[in-house]
């Protein structure tokens, strides 16, 4: 069971961003803890991944304001995300296909000797380590991650996220064209993410995946936030219901 009394990891308070005079997002507000996963739901266009583009830097907010752990914070670009422990999961996990896990994790910020050389066996050590605790049946070290499985080449992404000390993940539709076994690996992993205490936002069009993942989730429609529910008190139909005709069930968190 998530805290929910102490201080949100994250909050976006009255976010609103507009393109060309159409307000893609309008006063939106959201809050993710600690070990906590929400998920965010809404038809193409209703303004989920815009609103999160907000956090991660891709976009800058019109008007509102980002909290982490409490304090007000600007992000005008992905650094500033980074600066603040925040990484994006992209849907296309942006590896370099050629190149093994350790090279992929490490891809950008590699370990170097004192005399200024690529230090492989460290990297590779150092992969090790992290993948044994998110996913302990990885083997495929040596391979280039073109050769990975989804579920595998999801583990190398979060593995290199949480290597470099995120708190906050986002994760654009995790488990989309995953098999069982698939969706059942990154499942674990965010498992084992939530007891570190990270917070997950999860943007999705599964409602299924929501229902099994999330604590809590955000549904939005034509920019707007319809409402947060608790993922435990309502039914698939209630979300659908909440996606489509926009309207919150009475449970509404």
């Amino acid at each position: 069971m998530v805290d929910r009394s102490g201080t949100p990891l994250v909050e976006l308070r009255d976010i609103s961003i507009s393109f060309g005079g159409i307000k893609a997002v309008d006063s939106v507000s959201v809050d993710l803890y600690p070990g906590e996963v929400v998920g965010l739901l809404g038809h193409n266009g209703a303004g989920k991944s815009t609103l999160i583009k907000c956090l991660s830097g891709a976009y800058q907010k019109d008007s509102g304001e980002v909290l982490i752990n409490g304090k007000p914070v600007e992000i005008n670009n992905p650094r500033d995300a980074r600066d603040h422990n925040i990484e994006t999961i992209y849907q296309t996990l942006a590896l370099a296909d050629n190149l093994d896990a350790a090279s992929n994790l490490f891809l950008g910020r590699e370990i170097v000797t004192p005399l200024g050389f690529v230090n492989d066996a460290k990297m590779e050590a150092e992969t090790r380590k992290i993948m044994g605790r998110l996913n302990p049946n990885f083997r495929k070290f040596e391979a280039p991650v073109s050769a990975l499985s989804g579920g595998q080449r999801q583990s190398v992404a979060i593995s290199r996220a949480v290597y470099f000390n995120a708190r906050i993940l986002i994760m654009d539709e995790p488990t989309a064209a995953l098999g069982v076994q698939e969706t059942k690996m990154v499942a674990d992993l965010i498992e084992e993410l939530r007891k570190d205490g990270i917070g997950i936002f999860l943007i999705d069009h599964d409602i299924h995946s929501v229902m099994q993942l999330c604590d809590r989730a955000s549904v939005m429609k034509n920019g707007q936030l319809v409402g947060t529910v608790n993922v435990d008190e309502v039914t698939e139909d209630d979300l659908l219901s909440m996606i489509i005709l926009g309207k919150a069930p009475e449970k509404a968190a």
